[in-house]
């Protein structure tokens, strides 16, 4: 029997480096489920200020973008809030526009605080409200603006951490500030948000697939509230009641990556203790409630963030009712065949 000494496998090891080559024996790549993130909750109380700040240091066309990212303690350098996903809050003041470009990241806007805020996504002005979940797909042209007379916040969620993983990230501005207006106002959500479409509606293949863009705040909270009060066996034992949102047009995710979902946890909600595959960020759109990971327990209030990475055992529990704006990479999972869950009690 062939007995290897370790000076033998050094130099072998050393030998075959200078091919750019390494022993498979010696890989230190991880072969288990989670990634080194942790979680994390960035508070909207501590937010706020810096926020406001930002927007006396930096004017909006210098930054583009004002953006502060939330970034994952555990993956410093990067701007990531998790190994998958991007997650930042973005302020605007009254009367700026932050100017249009397009990339190949999909983005989602989810509004916090603010009214007279509008994006316009491929020629088509979308007017936004708190709550309000918006879809900007990949390379479409886009640009926002603050109409109102207060400063509009909301949270950007793209899954640039992907894009960038295969390579495909591209990014091109537009020639002008805005980009010309070719509908009507709010247009998309007359034509996709009620459910019905035109008799003789074809849907467009490739990459330009149509979707409903704006998912109103008050229809989603009506939901929630009609199935707590009147389908009281729907409630999940993990997350109270979730509900995913779909694209009418064919009833899949928003996204060919991202999956994003509402939910609400009634009072005196003590769930049970999940993991799962996925990376997700949950914000508290009204209420308060408690998360519990193996990090800890964290008292989370209406508009703060959480990262909960893949595999990290968590349950949600709350003393009052509360509703929760979340997205996930678990669309790309599903498309992969890598989604996993786990109910630990």
């Amino acid at each position: 029997m062939l007995n290897t000494s370790q000076q033998l496998l050094d130099e072998f090891s050393k030998e075959i480096h200078q091919f750019s080559l390494s022993p498979l024996w010696e890989r230190n790549t991880r072969l288990v489920p989670g990634t080194n993130c942790v979680p994390f909750a960035w508070h909207f109380t501590s937010m706020l200020p810096l926020l406001k700040k930002a927007s006396n240091v930096i004017e909006k066309k210098q930054a583009d973008r004002r953006v502060l990212v939330m970034e994952n303690p555990s993956l410093k350098g990067t701007s990531y809030i998790s190994s998958t996903l991007f997650a930042g809050l973005q302020i605007i003041m009254p009367g700026e526009v932050a100017p249009s470009h397009r990339h190949t990241p999909n983005a989602l806007r989810f509004l916090m605080t603010g009214k007279g805020a509008y994006t316009s996504i491929g020629g088509e002005k979308i007017n936004m409200n708190p709550g309000d979940f918006i879809v900007t797909k990949n390379w479409e042209w886009h640009d926002h603006g603050n109409e109102g007379t207060e400063p509009v916040i909301w949270m950007d969620g793209l899954d640039t951490p992907l894009t960038s993983i295969f390579g495909g990230h591209f990014r091109e501005n537009y020639s002008e500030d805005i980009y010309p207006l070719s509908q009507a106002n709010s247009i998309n959500e007359s034509k996709f948000g009620m459910n019905l479409l035109p008799v003789n509606y074809t849907q467009k293949s490739g990459e330009n697939q149509e979707s409903l863009l704006i998912y109103s705040y008050a229809n989603a909270k009506g939901a929630l509230l009609n199935i707590s009060k009147n389908q009281a066996n729907m409630c999940n034992p993990i997350f109270g009641y979730k509900l995913m949102y779909s694209n009418p047009v064919n009833g899949g995710s928003p996204f060919k990556t991202m999956s994003v979902f509402i939910q609400l946890l009634p009072e005196n909600f003590d769930g049970k203790k999940y993991r799962t595959t996925e990376n997700t960020i949950i914000n508290v759109a009204e209420g308060e409630c408690y998360i519990e990971t193996e990090k800890g327990e964290i008292h989370l209030r209406q508009h703060d963030i959480m990262v909960i990475p893949s595999w990290t055992s968590y349950r949600f529990f709350s003393k009052s009712e509360c509703i929760i704006f979340s997205f996930s990479d678990k669309t790309a999972q599903d498309s992969l065949g890598f989604w996993r869950e786990e109910y630990l009690s």
